[in-house]
Parts: C-alpha cells; structure tokens; sequence
C-alpha cells in the first residue's frame, strides 16, 4: 500500500487554536476526528499519527516548530518515512483566497507563507501538493496581525463547511489524483 504525509501548518499553543494562520491544523484535527487516526504522538519536533483513511495510508503530521520552521519537522518525517515530495501533501492557509474557499495546487512560490518558505528551504523544493484554505486578505491593516488573529464570528460559524470541504479535496487527492482534484476543487 502507498503512503502519504499530510501535514497541517499552524502554530501550537491554545492562543493560536482558533487563528486564521492555524487553517491547517484545523483540517488536520477534523481529519483525525472523521477518520479515527490520532493526532498525539510526540515525533519530528510534532505532534505525529498514522492509519488508513480513503484506501491509503496516512502519516498525518501537525509541525509544533512554530509556522517559520515547519519545514525541518517536515524534513525529519519525509526521511524518516522514506517518503518523496510527490507523497507529501500540505495543508496550509493563504490570504490570496477569499475565505471559504478551498484551492489545490502542486508546487510554486511561496507567496509570502512563512510557513512554505521553511518547507522551501528545508526541501530544497516546492514540488509537493496543497490544499489551500482561503482566510483572504484585511481590508486595512498588518498582515501578520491578521493572520494571527482569530476568526471572526460569522467565518467561525462558517469553518465546518471550510473543513469538510478541504477534506472533500485531500480524499479526492488520494484516490483520484492531483489532476482530477484540481479540474474540480479550483472550479468552484
């Protein structure tokens, strides 16, 4: 059976949990709680787990480096797992998305991310797959603040919807393909 590492960005700490920048963490907690693979050993400078889910096996993989190293915990368990980058899928936030919405996309710039621009370094490339989770950009004000800032209420009210669609593209990921994926998650 194959394997995938899915790793969900964010930063640890209970003041991060409900932050836009924690978009991936939050995936990756609803996937631990759909698919029943624990998210909770100590591992790769993270919190690591393992099961089947969608016909695949999974590493799943939650960095607890903070976002700016997420990349040397990635790196540990890429190795450690044996796995290439084309069995690496990220899960991660970005501003350039209006919020809701759910993009793929499979490698390119790091946009600003400081969180890929680890993964970058770390890798020495960005050819893995995402799963983009929109939070959009302030309409006035600091960037970082924004991104560290917890949802508002009503886009709290909206992230089960947010979630349950981005693991609707990571499934479609693991048993379609990234083309496939793409062809229909970037459409709507």
């Amino acid at each position: 059976m194959a394997a995938k590492l899915i790793v969900g960005l964010g930063n640890p700490g209970p003041q991060y949990s409900w932050t836009r920048h924690n978009a991936g963490f939050m995936v990756l907690d609803r996937l631990s709680r759909l698919s029943g693979i624990p998210v909770a050993r100590k591992a790769f400078s993270g919190l690591a787990g393992d099961g089947n889910w969608a016909g695949e096996r999974l590493y799943l993989l939650k960095p607890q480096t903070f976002m700016n190293l997420s990349g040397r915990s990635v790196a540990e368990a890429l190795r450690f797992y044996k796995l290439s980058l084309s069995d690496l899928i990220v899960i991660h936030d970005d501003l350039d998305i209006p919020f809701g919405k759910v993009r793929l996309k499979e490698g390119g710039g790091h946009g600003g991310h400081n969180g890929l621009r680890s993964l970058a370094q770390e890798l020495g490339s960005p050819a893995y797959a995402r799963v983009r989770i929109g939070i959009g950009r302030p309409v006035h004000g600091d960037v970082v603040n924004y991104v560290l800032a917890n949802f508002a209420k009503a886009e709290m009210d909206a992230m089960l919807e947010v979630l349950d669609g981005a693991l609707d593209a990571l499934e479609m990921i693991i048993r379609e393909g990234m083309p496939k994926a793409m062809s229909i998650f970037n459409g709507k």
